[in-house]
């Protein structure tokens, strides 16, 4: 008799969790920007990133969209009487596209 297939969530065969995990220039590439705006993006906080070693890094596709998205969604929800200085400035997914 064989051992019984067992998979666990965070060893799933069929490469979906994977997958939401992206590159830099796989991430840049989704989002239509330079791979160096990608690692800037992320050296100031601004995306989240996955450090697995000193120059390996990582992505989480759906983190990183409700990141950018969500700088977006708080801009438009307050209401300034006057424009935003440049230093407060945020980049969001809307103008990324």
């Amino acid at each position: 008799m064989s051992a019984p297939n067992i998979v666990n969530d965070e060893t799933q065969t069929d490469g979906a969790a994977r997958h939401e995990f992206v590159t830099a220039r796989q991430l840049a590439a989704f989002l239509q920007v330079s791979e160096t705006t990608v690692r800037r993006l992320a050296r100031e906080g601004r995306i989240p990133a996955v450090r697995l070693t000193t120059r390996l890094v990582r992505f989480h596709l759906p983190a990183v969209l409700e990141a950018l998205d969500g700088r977006a969604n708080k801009a438009s929800k307050r209401k300034l009487a006057t424009p935003p200085a440049p230093e407060d400035a945020q980049l969001s997914f809307d103008d990324l596209i």
